[in-house]
């Protein structure tokens, strides 16, 4: 079988379907809220040389850095990895993003003409609600990496087939809920099996050859597609200076800088004078900032091309060593991969915007709104954690509103229902609803942010990550700038106790939080009053 267009698509779409199944498998078998409601996991496909060819449309923030988890894994492993075997790790440094994105990666292989041959890789990464750490969540205000959980640097967890028991214990001993980490590891190891099965099928289907064939050219059509919309973008230098509010420890904004050059079919995106490496966690690992990159390009050409590697290579991305977009070891990241990346977005996009003004939009919410709670249940009489990101504001669009009350850029992950949330955890929610007029004003308006208010039934402590509570979401050409979050504690439920975008607090029974979402920018100068 010879390429062409019909081949190609068909491939595409079974190494998708591989991804997706695979992803399939880990939600309905896991254990914790956090994956099996959330969905806070991805899924994906490589080659025999590390290089992603396909992705389920899971987490963007998880799918972009997970090339560098299989590149580290491959590169502990140089004499290579065996049928059976299985690596596992976390550590930010070595190719993870947080701690608590737990990565698996496995060799394929297939027996062909009496000989295994090495098909690709396959590899999942699920958010584990709790790996350890001086906070219930593992994602602290903290000022060292060491602070934030277990470090997993790339390991086997299975040797030619057999499961390394003692590592999983490990894993466990050193979580707040170790049973429910046990179960999502479980999970994960069965969606990695799922793949297995699913990529020797297409391999065994159509031969190594047609297969190995079929990956180049992927990754071939992809780089093809992203040089031709580059084209498009008019040649010049694109800057922008945008700011985080804090990292948590000081007041003090944090500045995130781009200059992107387009020269012909090239793109080189470059971060130098963005803020060296910040005492709090909001560095963001490399592998967190090259995710960006691929999310925004990956929007700029559009759906036709396929979501892989391929997009990356006519991009050239400077992070100087040690600043907040690729700091030194072991330098805290817990909030860089929820939070910075959000923020790098907005630059890209911001500078984009330059050159293509009728394609982008207004900035989003730019935050994820982390929320974290720990404690013991007291009406289950057994440890808890509960982690939830919040929607907000989709920036408007140059020719439509923005969406309200949704996950936008870097997270692509669902709310926690109501019904599993109580189900699960000591906690009553009280309020959910749309945070209206917080949209930014506009030809096109901004979408509205959201309000979920919760009770606590039983005494947690509580650590809530957010951005853009000082600086509110730009709006685009002419139009107005989305409404800023707030955090807000009632003591008892009526004393009102105003919080800072990143605090770690205890809480009593019968207090209240109070998460109130950004609204999105708006895009375009609004309408004069009595007009339209």
């Amino acid at each position: 079988m010879a390429v062409d267009a019909i081949s190609l698509e068909v491939f595409k779409n079974m190494f998708i379907s591989v991804a997706e199944e695979m992803g399939v498998a880990l939600q309905r078998t896991s254990y914790s809220p956090n994956i099996k409601e959330r969905r806070d996991y991805s899924c994906a496909v490589f080659d025999a040389q590390g290089q992603m060819v396909a992705q389920a449309a899971h987490v963007p923030v998880h799918l972009g850095a997970m090339p560098a988890s299989v590149r580290a894994a491959l590169d502990t492993f140089p004499r290579g990895l065996r049928s059976g075997d299985l690596v596992i790790l976390n550590d930010p440094y070595l190719g993870g993003t947080h701690l608590p994105d737990i990565t698996l990666v496995a060799p394929v292989y297939v027996e062909e003409d009496g000989a295994k041959h090495l098909a690709g890789y396959v590899a999942n990464r699920g958010h584990h609600a709790d790996v350890g750490g001086m906070t219930p969540g593992s994602m602290p205000l903290s000022t060292e990496l060491y602070q934030e959980g277990t470090i997993i640097p790339p390991i086997r967890l299975a040797r030619r087939g057999r499961l390394n028991q003692e590592v999983i214990q490990l894993i466990c001993r050193n979580s707040r809920t170790p049973e429910e980490r046990r179960g999502d590891l479980s999970a994960q190891i069965a969606s990695i099996r799922v793949g297995e099965r699913r990529l020797q099928e297409v391999s065994a289907r159509y031969g190594m050859a047609e297969t190995w064939e079929h990956m180049a050219a992927l990754l071939d059509y992809s780089e093809r597609l992203t040089r031709q919309a580059i084209q498009e973008i008019p040649d010049g230098v694109y800057r922008v200076l945008d700011y985080m509010d804090d990292d948590g420890l000081s007041d003090q904004l944090v500045p995130i800088a781009v200059a992107i050059t387009v020269a012909g079919d090239g793109m080189t995106v470059d971060f130098t004078g963005t803020s060296p490496q910040r005492p709090g966690c909001i560095n963001a690992p490399q592998a967190v900032t090259v995710s960006a990159c691929l999310y925004v390009i990956r929007c700029v050409v559009g759906g036709d091309a396929p979501a892989n590697q391929g997009c990356l290579r006519p991009l050239t991305i400077i992070t100087p060593l040690g600043s907040l977009v690729n700091p030194e070891p072991q330098h805290g990241v817990a909030g860089g991969n929820v939070e910075t990346s959000q923020r790098i977005t907005d630059v890209l996009f911001a500078a984009l915007a330059q050159a293509l003004p009728m394609r982008i939009p207004a900035s989003s919410q730019g935050t994820m709104n982390n929320v974290l709670v720990g404690g013991h249940d007291p009406i289950r009489d057994k440890p808890f954690v509960y982690y939830e990101t919040i929607g907000g504001g989709m920036g408007a669009r140059p020719e439509k509103d923005g969406i309200s009350g949704i996950q936008t850029h870097m997270t692509n992950t669902l709310n926690t229902p109501i019904e599993a949330l109580e189900y699960a955890f000591p906690m009553r929610l009280k309020r959910y609803a749309l945070r209206r007029g917080t949209g930014g004003d506009g030809k096109f308006k901004g979408g509205d942010g959201i309000v979920r208010d919760v009770e606590f039934l039983g005494p947690a402590r509580v650590t809530v990550l957010s951005e853009r509570r000082k600086l509110p979401p730009p709006g685009s050409h002419g139009g107005h700038h989305g409404e800023v979050g707030e955090n807000v504690l009632f003591r008892g439920g009526y004393e009102e106790v105003r919080l800072a975008g990143k605090e770690t607090f205890d809480v009593e029974a019968g207090d209240i939080l109070s998460i109130r979402t950004p609204g999105g920018g708006g895009w375009g100068e609004p309408e004069p009053e009595g007009e339209g």
